[in-house]
């Protein structure tokens, strides 16, 4: 996430950091430097020119100059910064309203937004403890409506049946009896995208929202298309109003244009990012951490929220004791290879520790491969329960059922 950017940053505040003293010289060639790398990750001119504005005064200041640790002074000053231009702070949806509550999903064709449509419906249920109801109302792709249903299906959601040559209005009053009949307390509405805005589709977004009057009106926008996704939500606002953005793809976003504009530009907050093809993959977007990330200064906060979300503790702690008595097995490896997984891989792990482009770079170097993790679970379940129990007993021969089975 945003690698291209925090190198650039860790680069500039190294050389900072090393000198035991920073005149006004030195400082002012730093900001440059940070002003040329913000543009080089498309961040908008505008919010460039604003961001340098704000922490001049403060880096050219006296404090700064006569500081005993004037490059991480300069840190912390540009970490103030990109809180704020980021944000300040993390905000929830809004779903305080009678049930059923409607929110309106908006966006172009292939921001990812009836993934994303899963994803929120998923993240709704378990953090927030509503039933949800997800109701597709794009009849003009093919099998749009069909790709909702097999995502609610495979992930244990509710969805609304499909109902053949319907208009979208229809479906969204036919989603608000049937979210009262079955007691659901949020309908998520994926509308129709476009490959691009026009005219027909902004009519009937304004005709869906007056009717369904919603407590959230999201634009999902790609963040690998930068400004583009700046430029599409500060047009939708104006046309439909909206009140909060989630970013999709945004662990591929080496430059991270489009979530530092976001907020600035528009005025509305980001509430989510899309971090992955999982359902689990949606983040709630907190200003402070992302800064934090973007200065390679790790995310201890969500590494902790996410081990504690995906790690079973029993089994932690008896694993804990196997090693200590020496019976680990391979039985108790296949599961930590499983729980790695869960926490998005080593990468994923790697991503939210401090010094992260050095430790990628340490991994590389070492020829640490994702897919070498993969290969050692498949070796695992081509074995026995026995042989995973009791390793000693594999001889030649079961060692080439085994390269047999897992293709190694």
């Amino acid at each position: 996430m945003f690698e291209n950017l925090t190198n650039r940053l860790e680069g500039i505040f190294s050389k900072l950091k090393k000198a035991p003293s920073l005149n006004e010289e030195q400082v002012e060639a730093g900001l440059k430097e940070i002003r040329q790398a913000l543009l080089s990750a498309d961040v908008a001119l505008p919010v460039v020119k604003e961001f340098i504005e704000n922490i001049k005064p403060k880096a050219i200041g006296q404090e700064i100059i006569r500081s005993t640790s004037p490059g991480q002074m300069l840190v912390k000053i540009v970490y103030d910064e990109l809180v704020k231009i980021l944000g300040e702070k993390s905000e929830d949806l809004n779903l305080k309203a009678v049930p059923p509550a409607s929110i309106l999903l908006l966006g172009l064709q292939g921001s990812g937004k009836t993934t994303t449509a899963a994803k929120l419906a998923k993240n709704i249920e378990k953090n927030f403890r509503k039933k949800v109801l997800l109701v597709s109302l794009d009849i003009y792709r093919p099998a749009a409506q069909e790709q909702l249903k097999v995502l609610a299906e495979n992930n244990n959601l509710n969805a609304l049946p499909i109902v053949e040559n319907q208009l979208p209005i229809d479906i969204a009053k036919r989603a608000i009896n049937a979210a009262s009949l079955s007691g659901s307390d949020i309908i998520i509405f994926d509308t129709a995208g476009r490959t691009q805005m026009d005219l027909n589709m902004m009519t009937e977004i304004k005709t869906l929202k007056d009717t369904l009057n919603p407590v959230e009106t999201i634009l999902v926008a790609d963040s690998l298309t930068g400004q583009i996704a700046v430029n599409l939500a500060s047009e939708f606002d104006k046309a439909v109003h909206l009140t909060s953005i989630i970013l999709t793809r945004v662990d591929g976003d080496g430059r991270g244009g489009a979530a530092l504009s976001m907020k600035q530009t528009t005025g509305k907050p980001i509430k989510f990012i899309g971090v992955g093809e999982k359902i689990d993959d949606l983040e709630s977007f907190h200003p402070d951490r992302l800064a934090n990330r973007i200065l390679g200064m790790g995310d201890i906060v969500s590494l902790v929220e996410k081990a504690s979300q995906d790690l079973d503790e029993e089994k932690i702690k008896l694993t804990e004791e196997k090693i200590k008595k020496g019976t680990f097995t391979f039985e108790d490896y296949l599961l930590q290879l499983r729980q790695m997984k869960k926490m998005g891989g080593m990468e994923g792990v790697l991503s939210l520790l401090p010094g992260v482009s050095k430790a990628k770079e340490q991994m590389q170097n070492a020829n640490v491969d994702e897919k070498l993790l993969s290969a050692n679970e498949a070796i695992i379940l081509s074995m026995t329960k026995k042989e995973r129990e009791n390793p000693d007993i594999i001889s030649g021969s079961r060692r080439k059922r085994i390269s047999s089975g897992s293709g190694t």
